[in-house]
């Protein structure tokens, strides 16, 4: 139980940790400081070298989260809080496979093209994603954590 919470937290945390430093760190000083054909290219990058770790953390939680529910019992010995957290957790998956397949691409084929409007309209669609994801990483994290006492 202890290795599987163990990769569970931290993909949990690199997964999070990665959106709310992007969100509410970067966005703000990249939008200040840069102008479109210096930010859009680096926001591509920075995902390019952030997904991956993603692709990560969306198979290691769910795997983990299941194989931690296998060892209390099942479903029916897992509290209120696990059940949210499996729903927000695959809602929060779904909406990245969405952002990585569409937006995403659209952003880096706009960069390779330097079509900046076209770039700047998939960025804005990948910065909404993040802002829910983020919302619900969040909640998410404060309900694993504290959610047990509060559901009973």
């Amino acid at each position: 139980m202890a290795f599987a919470l163990s990769l569970h937290m931290l993909a949990a945390v690199i997964w999070v940790g990665g959106m709310f430093l992007a969100y509410v760190c970067l966005r703000p000083v990249a939008g200040a400081l840069l102008e479109p054909p210096q930010r859009l290219p680096l926001w591509a990058n920075l995902f390019k070298r952030f997904f991956p770790w993603v692709w990560v953390a969306i198979i290691a939680l769910p795997v983990t989260g299941h194989w931690m529910i296998a060892l209390m019992g099942g479903f029916k010995n897992a509290g209120l809080h696990v059940h949210i957290m499996l729903g927000t957790g695959y809602l929060m998956v779904l909406l990245f496979l969405h952002l990585y397949f569409a937006p995403f691409q659209r952003l880096k084929k706009a960069v390779d093209a330097e079509d900046w409007p076209a770039g700047g309209k998939a960025l804005n669609q990948i910065r909404q994603i993040i802002a829910i994801n983020l919302a619900l990483g969040l909640f998410t994290v404060l309900n694993a954590s504290g959610g047990r006492f509060l559901y009973g």
